[in-house]
């Protein structure tokens, strides 16, 4: 009798193991695609994070112990190989454009990019912090819209010129707009996946950039024309080199406004002295390498009938006939296609994330999707204005820093001024929560009033501003010097009257 109350139990106690076991075996089984679209549109984006390493943060806080910081040098070599292009190239033939003789131009170009790689330098802190916690919860998605509509302009700024390098290799053959479109689609592959991937190529890319550069300068700064002086003189000559000077600064400062969204991993306590000199070295260097690089090339342009004639053809016809033996010249310039993807994935990457600051049902969209909702602007940017590349540099490039020189001034002075240079001093744990974010107030009123200061000092082929104007028979673009001055002088008072106002924000 007791022999067999003992069989039964031990009968039950296996059945009820192999129960748990078939349980066990059922649960391990993949769940089916849960329902409606922004949930699955997240499941499959799980699905891609563990294939392929696509990245699902979106603009979510990085905590402390779930960072993994990359090498140091990342600060200084990712910069470098999102600079080193043909974009930059295409920028130095400005001076040559404005009449401005090579001397002027280099020293232009080289004053230009360090002022604004300067601006750029901001110490690793938690993305969130940039505009939420400082500029207040509704101003910060006006930085979030123009962070984005600067980035589809890089973008497309990239597309093209390595559209234009495809379409001379094929001789023709590969028309701009599908050159355009190639190189586009590179770009969205590594941005695609996510900061992993885009720190990965750009760690990498600058060394091959850098080779093809100083071969270019090996072959082509020799025929620069050093002895024709320029036309200009007097306040015309100083407008001209102000107005290249807001063109260069821009096209460094833009960079102000995304380079959090490559440091988050960092941590907070990283040295201030480092991350200014690998970042603003990072930015400057390559960027005048490229830069001056156009400049002796477009000096040329009045003195070198084969050169102009290419030139009038596409950058990549006149890179083609300034390099040589031939086949050697198309080779480099196919790999210097690679050089508009390092733009590319740099700012995709960054303005899909911003698209999910706009509001909290965007940030619930996977980043993939925004990223591909970027990419179909880039190409109709980039095929729009396929065949302007130097007026899209003259007039994207210096709009890129007015705006980032008013976002700079008021994130610098609430940051050393009213934060004492500590992050303590901010509640990183609140950064989405509207009712303790600040009202705002003051960062709005301040950098609508930096844009006023540049909407008077501008200089653009479509308007010139009032007082820039007075300068000179062309106008000299004072844009940045007066959105500085006016968003300076407008925020310290307005954001002592906030804090007095609303306590605790």
């Amino acid at each position: 009798m007791a022999s067999h109350e003992i069989s039964e139990e031990k009968g039950e106690k296996a059945t009820v193991i192999s129960s748990e076991s078939e349980s066990a075996e059922f649960d391990t089984a993949p769940p089916p695609p849960p329902s409606g679209i922004l949930a699955r549109l997240r499941h499959y984006e799980a699905l891609l994070d563990d294939k392929l390493g696509v990245e699902k943060n979106g603009p979510a806080r990085i905590l402390p112990e779930d960072r993994n910081p990359p090498n140091q040098a990342i600060m200084a070599l990712m910069w470098a190989s999102g600079t080193m292009n043909l974009s930059c190239f295409a920028t130095g033939f400005l001076g040559w454009e404005f009449g401005l003789d090579l001397k002027q131009s280099i020293l232009t170009v080289i004053f230009g990019t360090l002022l604004g790689s300067m601006v750029t330098v901001r110490n690793p802190r938690d993305r969130e912090t940039v505009c939420e916690t400082i500029f207040g919860w509704w101003p910060s998605k006006i930085i979030a819209a123009l962070n984005v509509i600067e980035q589809l302009g890089w973008s497309s700024v990239g597309s093209i010129t390595g559209g234009l390098a495809l379409s001379a290799v094929s001789d023709g053959r590969v028309s701009l707009v599908l050159g355009v479109i190639i190189v586009a689609i590179l770009g969205l592959i590594f941005s695609f996946i996510g900061l992993r991937a885009v720190l990965w190529y750009e760690s990498w890319a600058w060394a091959i950039f850098f080779v093809i550069f100083m071969i270019m300068y090996g072959e082509a700064a020799t025929f620069a024309d050093v002895k024709t002086p320029s036309a200009l003189e007097g306040q015309t000559l100083s407008g001209t080199v102000m107005t290249l000077l807001a063109i260069v600064y821009g096209s460094s400062a833009s960079w102000s406004s995304i380079v959090s969204d490559y440091y988050v991993h960092y941590p907070v306590n990283t040295s201030k002295t480092k991350v200014f000199l690998l970042t603003s070295m990072g930015i400057t260097i390559p960027t005048c390498i490229g830069m001056v690089m156009g400049c002796c090339v477009g000096s040329t342009m009045g003195v070198n009938t084969d050169w102009a004639n290419a030139y009038d053809d596409g950058l990549g016809y006149l890179i083609q006939t300034i390099l040589f033996p031939r086949g050697f010249a198309k080779f480099l310039l196919v790999v210097l296609v690679l050089s508009a993807i390092g733009i590319n994935c740099i700012a995709i990457y960054s303005a899909a994330l911003s698209i999910q600051l706009f509001a909290r049902p965007l940030q619930v969209v996977p980043r993939a999707f925004w990223t591909l909702i970027i990419f179909v602007g880039i190409l109709l940017l980039g095929v729009a204005g396929r065949n302007h590349l130097l007026a899209v540099l003259q007039n994207f490039l210096s709009l890129l820093g007015y705006w980032n020189t008013a976002f700079f001034v008021i994130l610098f002075t609430e940051h050393y001024l009213f934060r004492k240079g500590s992050l303590e001093n901010y509640n990183l744990e609140v950064w989405n929560t509207e009712s303790k974010m600040p009202i705002g107030i003051a960062g709005l009123i301040a950098f609508l009033l930096g844009i006023v200061g540049c909407i008077l000092g501008m200089v653009q082929t479509w308007y010139v501003g009032v007082i820039a104007a007075m300068i000179g028979e062309k106008g000299g673009d004072i844009g940045n010097q007066l959105a500085f001055a006016f968003t300076l002088i407008a925020y310290i008072p307005l954001r002592y009257w906030e804090r007095g106002r609303f306590l605790g924000r």
